[in-house]
């Protein structure tokens, strides 16, 4: 589960992470009080789950209740790459002296919990990565032993952080290990970390992903669901049982197994496409589901085309077929489908939709064939 900005504050704030006074709003008369209370200047800024909120323009600064009044006016209802703003948050201004990064997340791989801390901040890690790798100092974390404060001294020090900031900067990095281990997270970023000119170290931005398998541990977590501004096509997928993340493509997509799902992404954005959805639709290809499926991606009025991409291994493709075609009865689809249907009782499935392809609905016999035709499709 993402959280917003101003919720993963919070979520700092539990462990001691020091972070801007602010506040939250849904309207211009509720930013102007949250601006009143916490001091002027303050920063308004646009509360959406995707980055290039300030690129965007959902990012102001304001030093008067006329400038608040105008930034949150134009930033409520401001669409920035298709997530609409209805929530602001609005802190006290920070003087910035230094920016760095910080981030814990977990090294699968070598079973390992990483932490990337750099003297680099306020830009995206992977430009950083990309234009100076060695501006990252990179810690590996055994979760038996956790992060202690002489190992944090080591790092901020590898990391060239400035003087002045190294023992607060060490101090948070524990706090913040143990807000991602105690608060059971998969991701707990800052970026940026900054250093004010009077020698503060605090957290300006908050980027935190809770690991949902770990929601029995905190009932807490549901305020964090209840202030939710959910994607409607995911809430949709949500009510239908379907495993479904809405992106900003046109190419919708349906496969079974969480592997396939990302594979056909992937083979979509090689061939110059983009991908409006992830669907996984597990083992379970029958009519209900296929039914589903197709009603949610349907919904999406920026999908142009439909992908569907079936390899049967316990499921068998001539039901999936059959479940197709079932479903294409009960769902008034607005754009075309290409099918690529592969492994058991694939030649079956394949007899059973023949009768029925027309230039709405084809089928491919490769997955990177079909993802050309649905990219084609899409781009009219």
């Amino acid at each position: 589960m993402d959280l917003f900005e101003y919720q993963g504050k919070q979520y700092f704030a539990r462990y001691g992470i020091a972070v801007s006074p602010g506040g939250v709003a849904d309207t211009v008369e509720e930013a102007l009080g949250v601006a009143a209370r916490v001091g002027y200047p303050v920063v308004v800024k646009a509360q959406v789950k995707v980055g290039g909120r300030g690129k965007a323009g959902g990012v102001k600064l304001a030093t008067s209740d006329d400038e608040v009044r105008l930034h949150a006016g134009n930033i409520l209802g401001l669409d920035i790459k298709g997530h609409v703003v209805r929530r602001l948050w609005i802190e006290h201004a920070s003087d910035i002296e230094k920016e760095y990064y910080v981030s814990f997340t977990l090294d699968r791989p070598n079973k390992v919990h990483l932490g990337m801390l750099s003297a680099q901040g306020g830009v995206e890690i992977e430009v950083v990565a990309e234009e100076n790798p060695d501006a990252i100092a990179f810690l590996s974390i055994d979760p038996v032993i956790g992060l202690d404060l002489a190992t944090s001294r080591r790092w901020v020090a590898e990391a060239d952080l400035d003087e002045v900031a190294r023992e607060q900067a060490a101090e948070l990095l524990v706090q913040l290990y143990e807000c991602y281990t105690k608060g059971d997270c998969d991701l707990a970023e800052i970026n940026p970390l900054i250093l004010t000119p009077e020698g503060r170290v605090h957290a300006l931005d908050a980027k935190v992903t809770l690991d949902e398998n770990a929601s029995y541990r905190h009932p807490e977590w549901e305020e964090f669901r209840a202030n939710e501004t959910e994607d409607p096509r995911e809430k949709m997928a949500k009510e239908r049982g379907l495993n479904y993340i809405g992106l900003d493509g046109t190419v919708g997509i349906i496969a079974n197994g969480a592997g396939l799902a990302m594979s056909t992404l992937d083979v979509v954005n090689q061939v110059g496409g983009t991908a409006a959805n992830f669907l996984d639709i597990g083992g379970g290809a029958n009519a209900d589901v296929m039914a589903a499926a197709l009603e949610v991606i349907n919904a999406d009025p920026k999908v142009k085309s439909i992908f569907v991409n079936i390899f049967g291994g316990i499921t068998r493709v001539d039901e999936v077929a059959n479940g197709v075609l079932e479903a294409l009865k009960r769902v008034d689809i607005a754009s075309p489908i290409v099918l690529r249907l592969d492994g058991t009782n694939a030649p079956e499935g394949r007899a059973i939709l023949a009768p029925h392809l027309n230039e709405r609905l084809v089928t491919e016999a490769t997955m990177l064939d079909a993802a050309r035709r649905a990219v084609a499709m899409a781009k009219g």
